[in-house]
């Protein structure tokens, strides 16, 4: 049993990785200051002793005994981390030092989550790893790509000049259950637009794509890499199929049996045209890839948007 600290761990993605460590037997310790994280997402651990939540911003050095870090904490959507650019890079830089130098005085293995944004706008598709990107390093994105690639900078230096055991994973798009209802990312909005009843709004001709990987998939791939021996990654985790913005639309209007009619908008800058992995590194390292198809992880995903809108 590992003592293991989530930062992010109130989040989406960092309370399912709560859950699947706790439900391995682990001792976790959520450290969130609540910006897009909700407590909501971590109640139902609260009686568990082996479970503890603090409230703290990254940003800020804190003291801790643990055995691994999954750095986690940083808002992932543009309407967030572009409402305070320079606090989003502060997170993912200052925030990063902080756990760096933590996991370098208690020799803890620590796991970078990156993102595929670090990739920009490609030239080269799918993504592979040693593809350096195309990125806009003064764009109104710039505060989350920039940041997330000097994080990964930050990680690699550690660990060649310090010893430290690092592990960097760039994460695709991910959805499921616990997305924030405001996230301004594409499935939350289709879903909730759907719902309600309201025009589903798509950037540009919807020609652009993506591909979703559920949540459960990608907390799989966090916890492969966190225990894989011998590499750093990067690596891409992400569902290699590939989806227009029309094609999403379409399936969560059947999904949702909702009339919604589709309006388009003009693209913003810097949006990517084409996003999705290539997984080989992730399936020859950690034997991981993906097993939920999108129409099989989207029903559960509008399932919960419903229940979260009909509580309101």
């Amino acid at each position: 049993m590992s003592r293991i600290l989530v930062t992010g761990g109130a989040g989406f993605i960092g309370s399912h990785l709560v859950d699947a460590l706790l439900e391995r037997g682990h001792e976790v310790l959520s450290l969130d200051n609540y910006f897009t994280g909700s407590k909501d997402n971590l109640l139902q651990h609260l009686d568990n002793p082996r479970f503890e939540m603090v409230r703290h911003d990254v940003v800020e050095p804190i003291l801790l005994e643990v055995d691994q870090v999954y750095n986690l904490a940083c808002p992932a959507s543009p309407v967030h981390y572009q409402y305070n650019p320079v606090k989003t890079v502060k997170t993912n830089v200052l925030g990063t030092l902080n756990m760096l130098g933590l996991a370098k005085r208690v020799e803890a293995r620590i796991l970078q989550a990156s993102t595929s944004e670090v990739y920009g706008d490609p030239q080269v598709h799918p993504q592979t790893e040693d593809y350096w990107g195309n990125v806009n390093p003064i764009g109104l994105r710039s505060c989350y790509d920039e940041g997330k690639r000097l994080a990964e900078t930050l990680m690699m230096d550690y660990h060649r000049s310090n010893e430290v055991e690092v592990r960097i994973v760039r994460i695709f798009n991910t959805y499921g259950p616990r997305m924030a209802i405001d996230d301004g990312r594409v499935v939350s909005n289709f879903a909730v637009q759907a719902l309600k009843g309201e025009p589903i709004t798509i950037y540009g001709d919807g020609r652009q794509t993506r591909s979703f990987c559920y949540v459960s998939d990608l907390v799989a791939g966090l916890i492969a890499m966190m225990e894989s021996e011998n590499f750093t990654g990067p690596v891409n985790l992400g569902n290699p199929d590939e989806f227009t913005m029309l094609e999403l639309a379409q399936q969560v209007l059947d999904l949702t049996g909702s009339d919604s009619r589709i309006v388009h908008q003009d693209l913003p800058p810097d949006d990517p045209t084409r996003r999705r992995p290539d997984i080989t590194l992730a399936r020859q390292k950690l034997g991981w890839s993906p097993a939920v198809k999108l129409a099989s992880g989207l029903a559960p995903t509008v399932d919960y948007f419903r229940s979260v809108l009909q509580s309101k």
